[in-house]
């Protein structure tokens, strides 16, 4: 399968500069030709690759509507907090002109004056990118645009002439898990504080500056930006199971290699091992963490056949998310791997509720004595019941997607958790001492 996001110069050549891209996509349709882009990109099923999979014409729609034709707002996520996702910076760094066609078609369908791109602090290539891109963008001729061809062909004097001129600013919020939140993202943008916020009301209803807000993942803009130009049809061109299109993911090799790739929706996870360099082998793997930190675990011997389909992955209590799939190494701990994530979402707590503030900590303080072999009588099945009293109760997502995963694990892992409990580690020849407590039973 040809790439359609990716395509384009070699990566180790960086940013593809405007030229390139208008040479190589020809410019934006004018203003006739993108009058029901909406309509289009619900026509063509694509969904949110922010991590919700919402679908992105209704979520245009929404916000049109609710702005009435101007004083809407734009805001391009790419905050990317997730540590085992690269897709979104890469997509910036290499593709930015793609992102700030998405951007532009957005203002344009939802009337906004303002587009705001949100890239995470600790994103500098990204940034730069961007940066120079609408400076690109801003100090070139534009006359009179013409549309792309069906192949993307266009002359090389092509200029882009924007659908809307609308002014576009850069925020930088801090790199944290919780940044990327749509409400999260807007109170940044609103009061310097990158937390979600209590809802209703949500974004679209009353966002930046209390206007209309449309919350977009990079690589969902970049896809309405192809979208525009080739029709729903070119969409559902590809794609297997229920999905159609492509997706950038993040493979995370067992020796902890990440690689961004292109697939098909629907490819499995085996297409995906064997896409990596070199090709991961199922022998080499025990578990697949499929949707990152807020995903889940599926055995290696299930995961391989398992398509990377956002409906499949629900009817399995799991989720496509951010595009992340992990790779746990055969010889890996998976009860330490647990417990480092753990403690890694506590620390990430908002900070604006019990659930998120104590209970997290007191999981990954658990957590983390059973995973070094040091644990109270009863730390294994306080895991379990203190899962299921969090859920549902914090003030944002956090707490749900962290014990999400925990429970995950402990169906996949359970005899690993057991025997740790035990003071046993099949991975080492450590044995628990004595507890504080009391022997470990």
């Amino acid at each position: 399968m040809t790439p359609r996001l990716l395509a384009g110069p070699e990566f180790e050549l960086g940013a593809e500069r405007l030229a390139s891209h208008l040479e190589r996509l020809g410019p934006l349709p004018d203003r006739a030709a993108t009058a029901d882009l909406i309509g289009t990109l619900e026509t063509s099923g694509l969904l949110g690759r922010g991590g919700a999979g919402f679908p992105v014409g209704k979520k245009w729609r929404s916000v049109a509507e609710r702005a009435g034709g101007g004083g809407a707002v734009v805001l391009v996520n790419g905050a990317e907090g997730e540590p085992l996702s690269h897709k979104d910076r890469a997509l910036m760094s290499l593709r930015p002109h793609l992102v700030l066609d998405g951007a532009e078609l957005a203002a344009a369908a939802v009337g906004a004056d303002e587009i705001v791109l949100y890239v995470g602090a600790a994103h500098a290539g990204a940034q730069r990118a961007l940066g120079r891109a609408v400076a690109e963008r801003a100090a070139t001729s534009r006359p009179r645009s013409v549309r792309g061809s069906a192949t993307g062909g266009a002359s090389s004097n092509a200029r882009l002439r924007p659908i809307r001129q609308v002014p576009i600013r850069l925020v930088q919020p801090p790199h944290r898990y919780v940044s990327g939140e749509e409400s999260a993202a807007v109170h940044f943008v609103n009061a310097g504080d990158a937390r979600p916020v209590t809802t209703p009301p949500r974004p679209y209803e009353r966002g930046i500056g209390a206007r209309p807000t449309v919350v977009q993942n990079v690589e969902s803009l970049a896809y309405a930006a192809l979208i525009a130009r080739f029709g729903d049809d070119w969409f559902r061109s590809v794609g297997r199971h229920g999905s159609r299109g492509t997706a950038l993911i993040t493979a995370n090799a067992p020796s902890e290699k990440a690689v961004v790739l292109e697939v098909e929706l629907g490819a499995t996870v085996g297409d995906v091992a064997a896409m990596v360099e070199p090709a991961i082998r199922q022998d080499d793997v025990q578990a697949v963490l499929l949707g990152g930190y807020f995903g889940g675990w599926l055995p290696a011997h299930r995961a391989w056949a398992f398509p990377l389909d956002p409906g499949a992955l629900k009817e399995q209590g799991l989720s496509f998310g951010a595009g992340v799939i992990g790779f746990l190494s055969a010889q890996a701990c998976p009860v330490r791997t647990t417990a480092r994530i753990a403690t890694y979402m506590a620390a990430q707590s908002a900070a604006q509720c019990g659930p998120c503030v104590y209970g997290l900590r007191s999981i990954a303080d658990a957590a983390t004595r059973i995973a070094r072999l040091t644990p109270l009588g009863d730390d294994l099945a306080n895991l379990e019941r203190w899962a299921g009293q969090v859920r549902n109760r914090g003030a944002c997502r956090h707490p749900d997607g962290a014990v999400g995963l925990l429970t995950h694990a402990l169906e996949t892992f359970g005899p690993e958790f057991y025997q740790h409990q035990r003071g046993r580690c099949s991975h080492s020849a450590q044995v628990a001492p004595v507890t504080r407590t009391g022997r470990v039973a």
